[in-house]
């Protein structure tokens, strides 16, 4: 079957966190190069992620929770962006869709799935 579609760039979402393993299988099976924003979804067989580190999240998250018990008014508190971002490739999924991954690419990749 041959697809309009030339790629995918999943936008962030909770809804989609609930259909990962669907949304993998289908760009797969229609042979569809895809990027997501969390490493779950390269670990599910996804092409590659760039997104925040979740780690970092949540212990930022913890951070702020931790000021807040102690007394300090939410209002008051600074805004926190991300700072730590990470770039998954899975390599499985590069070969299954005839994909070279450009060797700069896995150089600065944070992760290589095989």
């Amino acid at each position: 079957m041959n697809s309009c579609v030339g790629a995918l760039l999943q936008a962030a979402d909770p809804f989609f966190n609930t259909v990962r393993d669907q949304i993998v299988s289908l760009a797969a099976r229609h042979a569809i190069p895809a990027i997501y924003e969390q490493r779950a979804f390269v670990a599910a067989g996804g092409l590659m992620s760039y997104g925040t580190n979740l780690a970092d999240a949540y212990r930022q998250a913890g951070v702020y929770t931790g000021r807040i018990l102690k007394g300090e008014k939410p209002g008051d508190m600074p805004v926190v962006l991300a700072t730590k971002f990470e770039l998954v490739l899975n390599l499985k999924t590069a070969k299954a869709l005839s994909l070279n991954i450009p060797s700069g690419l896995l150089t600065i990749a944070d992760e290589i799935i095989d």
